[in-house]
């Protein structure tokens, strides 16, 4: 199967691969909001840029080694590959700061546009209620997140890959929530002279919260900076079925299936991260469909091999008072015990390096609940990590991907260059983006009726207003905490929510 990639010109324009068809960015990224109106407390803001550099966060010193081989200039770097990632922190200290990063993304919670002033706010006190229980996560598995380090890892040996196959290239990670973040890759990009860059996250399914919200923060780099607007840039969004992803994956499931006496015995519990349900409801998120297209191909490949073991699909790590994507894991654990099941290989099936949600989460969480509930052969694929297959085949996406860098951006229009059809067509729709909206792959145009822009811009502020000296009774009242972590708005009083 082709590889998942898009076009990211500048300014971007985006290719889908599956059908061919160019979309702008918001259509691959649709259902984000803008990041912009994300505010920070002085003292997390102090703490978030304390660190310069990964060399200052690194805790493990090899870790550090390879961060500052990661950002030594060069004259010039043809091929750059930018690994985009989650992040997590690197010393127990720096938990609450990373949860901050983590929770004023508005892609992760998503407040009404009128309430978007409220995200700073409401992220710093989240992060101050969960830090101790995640700093007690992140003490079991040794203090810091590994991810980092796996990451870094995971490029040199995409850059070996790449030379196998004559392709010299650079890896540069980007982190989301914490250091390396993103703009610190771009720093060494740009100070390198990479002229043509692909983008590779590695979450194999698509989301708007995971990859897309990486995505949108890039494009929005870009467009601010004449030198990126320059560079020759693809992305590749997704990989949920890549033949070397899956073949990696039917591996190390079936090394587990063996160590059984009957290898068809264990039931394969497939545990993907979860998401809340209205992100694949009312966004039109494609993670739930990829996730189980990328199921289901591990399990057809299991098939022809002869493993015709049950297998289950359940979703981890929710938190908070909305529904997430069902089943849970937690609950399909208690009702595969209950049903008789005693052999079970967990598949941490959307993660690609071990960190808390695999070490902590699954490794002593799940493991003691299945026990608790009758499930004595228990046992986990780890993540893909450094497996030669599977970086082998990101390999063969970049070397597949290479050739739309030297297709024209849509900037070329206005130097008189030849330029592709698609990209006239994209140019001729003058319509503003407040005037339409993106639902899918279909976008679909807004006809204002009623109040003026004018007047709607005077009643947004009567509103605010509102709800700020709602806010301000509710802290005055001792409420204002408990309604945030309850899910309810801090004025609900006043309308009988």
């Amino acid at each position: 199967m082709p590889s998942s990639m898009a076009r990211l010109l500048l300014p971007p324009l985006l290719l889908s691969p599956a059908s061919g068809a160019w979309l702008a960015p918001a259509e691959l990224t649709r259902g984000l909001g803008s990041t912009a109106g994300s505010s920070a407390t002085p003292a997390v803001m102090q703490r978030r840029r304390t660190a310069a550099s990964p060399r200052a966060v690194l805790a493990d010193p090899s870790a550090a080694s390879a961060a500052r081989a990661n950002f030594t200039p060069a004259k010039s770097v043809d091929v750059g590959v930018m690994l985009l990632n989650l992040g997590g922190p690197d010393s127990l200290e720096n938990v609450e700061p990373f949860l901050y990063n983590l929770f004023s993304d508005p892609e992760i919670i998503t407040l009404p546009s009128f309430l978007s002033w409220f995200n700073g706010p409401l992220a710093f006190i989240i992060s101050r209620s969960r830090a101790p229980q995640s700093r007690e996560g992140y003490a079991a598995i040794g203090g810091s997140s590994p991810q980092l380090a796996t990451t870094l890892e995971q490029g040199r040996a995409l850059e070996a890959s790449l030379a196998r196959r004559g392709i010299e290239a650079k890896t540069y990670v980007a982190m989301r929530y914490w250091h390396p973040f993103t703009e610190e890759a771009l720093k060494a990009i740009k100070a390198d002279g990479v002229r043509r860059l692909v983008v590779l996250p590695l979450y194999p399914q698509f989301s708007i919260s995971t990859s897309g919200s990486s995505l949108r923060l890039l494009e929005r780099m870009f467009y601010a900076d004449q030198e990126l607007r320059q560079m020759r840039a693809v992305v590749i969004p997704a990989w949920y079925t890549r033949p070397g992803y899956v073949a990696a994956l039917a591996r190390l499931i079936r090394e587990k299936c063996d160590t059984y006496a009957d290898r068809s015995q264990p039931t394969i519990f497939f545990s993907a991260h979860g998401l809340p349900k209205k992100y694949i409801e009312t966004l039109g998120d494609p993670y739930k469909q990829q996730t189980e297209a990328t199921v289901g191909a591990v399990m057809s490949k299991l098939r022809r091999l002869g493993y015709m073991n049950n297998y289950t699909l359940a979703y981890q790590s929710r938190v908070g008072p909305v529904e997430w994507l069902r089943p849970y894991t937690d609950d399909s654990i208690r009702e595969l015990g209950a049903s008789g099941v005693r052999d079970m290989v967990t598949v941490p099936i959307s993660f690609v390096s071990e960190h808390i949600e695999t070490l902590e989460e699954i490794d002593v969480e799940y493991a003691e609940l299945a026990r608790e509930c009758g499930i004595t052969g228990w046992t986990r694929v780890p993540a893909l990590g450094l497996e030669q297959d599977f970086i082998d085949d990101l390999a063969l996406a970049v070397e597949e991907t290479l050739p739309l860098t030297e297709e024209r951006p849509k900037s070329d229009i206005n130097e008189g260059r030849p330029v592709s059809l698609r990209v006239v067509n994209d140019l001729v729709q003058l319509r503003s983006k407040d005037q339409e909206i993106e639902f899918g792959p279909v976008r679909y145009e807004v006809r204002r009726t009623g109040l003026t822009p004018n007047a709607e811009l005077i009643n947004g502020r009567i509103a605010m207003t509102s709800i700020t000296l709602a806010s301000l009774y509710s802290v005055y009242d001792g409420t204002l905490t408990s309604d945030i972590l309850e899910g309810r708005l801090p004025f609900s009083q006043f309308f009988g929510f």
